[in-house]
C-alpha cells in the first residue's frame, strides 16, 4: 500500500518539510556520483564503529573512520539513501505527513523534533546491532517519528492509498490511523524476524523513531505547548474517493 495524499491540508506553507526534502534531494545527487560510496562510509552511521570507535577498522575494516565524530553519524546517516525507491519511498512519506505535523508543532519546533526522531531511531538500531559492520543510512526512522506523531494530532484524517497486488492495482481510502497501525505492526514483525534471521532492513529503527515521535507529540499535547488546529481543517478537508484502473 502506498499513501498518495490526505484529507488534511496545511493551514500554512510547510517550509521546513520542503526544505528537507530538497536537502536529501541534494545529497542524494551528490550520491549519485559517488561511484565507490565514499559518502556512505564516511557519513553512514556503523554500529560496530560507534561502539568502538578508537579502533574504528577492528569490526568494520573495510569501511574505515567516519569524516566526522562517530556519535554524529547518528544524525548525519539520515540524510543518506541506498538507492533511488529509498529515496523516493521516503520523500513521499515526508511530503505525505511532514506538512501537518509541522503544522502543529511549529517550524523551528519540527525540525528540532524531526532531527531528534532520526537520532533516536539510529540509536534503537544500534542497541539493536551493536557490532554490526554495515553503514546505516536513511530518513526512515526520522518520518517514521512524524508517522508516530500524525497518529496522535490526526486520529480523523484519512489517507488515500495505492494498493498493488501482482498485476493489479487499487485506489483506496483508508483511516489513516489504520493505515499508520498496519505499517507500524508490519515493522515490528520485520524487526521480530529480523533478530531471529538477520537482514538488511533497519526495522528497530523504524520502531525506535515512532514510538520517540508518538511520545513526543503526546507529551507536547498534553503540556499544552502544540499549535491548536485550524479551526477550518474541518471545512476545507480535500475529498478522497476511490478511484479504479
Amino acid at each position: 500500500m502506498i499513501p498518495l495524499r490526505d484529507d488534511v491540508p496545511a493551514s500554512r506553507p510547510p517550509v521546513v518539510t520542503r526544505a528537507l526534502v530538497v536537502v536529501c534531494a541534494a545529497v542524494f545527487a551528490l550520491q549519485l556520483g559517488d561511484a565507490d560510496d565514499g559518502l556512505v562510509r564516511a557519513l553512514g552511521m556503523v554500529p560496530s564503529r560507534v561502539m568502538d570507535p578508537d579502533t574504528p577498522g577492528r569490526f568494520a575494516p573495510a569501511v574505515g573512520a567516519a569524516a566526522v565524530p562517530d556519535w554524529l553519524t547518528l544524525l548525519t546517516c539520515t540524510f543518506l539513501h541506498g538507492g533511488l525507491l529509498h529515496f523516493a519511498g521516503n520523500m513521499l512519506f515526508l511530503w505525505i505527513f511532514g506538512d501537518n505535523v509541522e503544522d502543529r508543532f511549529g517550524r523551528l519546533r519540527f525540525l528540532l523534533f524531526y532531527l531528534a526522531c532520526g537520532v533516536a531511531a539510529s540509536a534503537a538500531h544500534l542497541l539493536a546491532a551493536p557490532h554490526s559492520p554495515v553503514p546505516t543510512v536513511g530518513a526512515s526512522g526520522a518520518i517514521a517519528g512524524v508517522m508516530g506523531a500524525y497518529l496522535l494530532l490526526y486520529p480523523r484524517a484519512r489517507v488515500e492509498m495505492l494498493v498493488v497486488f501482482g498485476p493489479f492495482l487499487d485506489f483506496v481510502v483508508l483511516p489513516a490511523p489504520f493505515f499508520l497501525v498496519y505499517w507500524f505492526v508490519l515493522q515490528l514483525a520485520g524487526g521480530a524476524f529480523a533478530s531471529a534471521t538477520g537482514g538488511g532492513v533497519a526495522w528497530w529503527a523504524h520502531i525506535g523513531g515512532f514510538v520517540a515521535g508518538a511520545a513526543v507529540a503526546g507529551a507536547l499535547r498534553a503540556a499544552g505547548r502544540l499549535r491548536p488546529e485550524p479551526p477550518h481543517i474541518a471545512l476545507v478537508r480535500r475529498r478522497l474517493a476511490p478511484r479504479r484502473w
